[in-house]
């Protein structure tokens, strides 16, 4: 993964230290951040796995350390780093398989933040597990999620789209939307 350069690494602390001057991120001041406060539960469940997922050293704070590497991740990340990181928001009880309960619950609560409705949660999650659970055993393996998805062009183009992590992004770069 390439380094966030230097002139953009004062901008990004500067940013992170006006948002939250004690250095460290909690998860009530990274929903405020994103302007994703008073959502439904399954919305706070997925901010949370959000948040839990950028909370690398799980002191439950995000540092400046940590928010550098979740931008350099959306900004820089290669395809499989990304898949990896999906792979990992979706595995809930960190068993290191998707099971379609955890693929359905994380959908749904993506769903309720973005609006994204082309087909429901079910539809979604039976789509993956049809197109990449090569051993039809209910469950996908790290190595089934990012072999499966990198051979479906279509698949990754859903996945990336669903998943699409630039909101967070911009709010980051242009500091806390405005409430409309």
């Amino acid at each position: 993964m390439g380094a966030v350069p230097s002139f953009c690494m004062h901008h990004y602390y500067s940013k992170f230290m006006r948002e939250c001057p004690s250095g460290l991120l909690s998860l009530h001041e990274f929903k405020k951040l994103l302007d994703l406060q008073g959502l439904d539960p399954q919305g706070d469940l997925y901010i949370k796995r959000v948040f839990d997922i950028f909370d690398l050293n799980q002191d439950g704070f995000i540092d400046f350390l940590e928010f550098i590497a979740a931008i350099n991740l959306v900004i820089r990340g290669k395809i499989d780093q990304k898949l990896k990181w999906y792979f990992k928001l979706y595995d809930a009880d960190g068993n290191g398989c998707i099971d379609k309960k955890e693929l359905l619950s994380i959908f749904r609560a993506i769903q309720a933040i973005n609006g994204y409705t082309n087909m429901t949660a079910e539809e979604f999650t039976n789509m993956i597990f049809q197109k990449i659970d090569v051993n039809n055993d209910g469950e996908l393996t790290l190595e089934e999620f990012i072999n499966g998805v990198e051979k479906d062009e279509d698949l990754m183009e859903l996945i990336t789209k669903s998943f699409d992590l630039s909101n967070v992004l911009k709010v980051i770069q242009n500091g806390r939307r405005n409430s409309v």
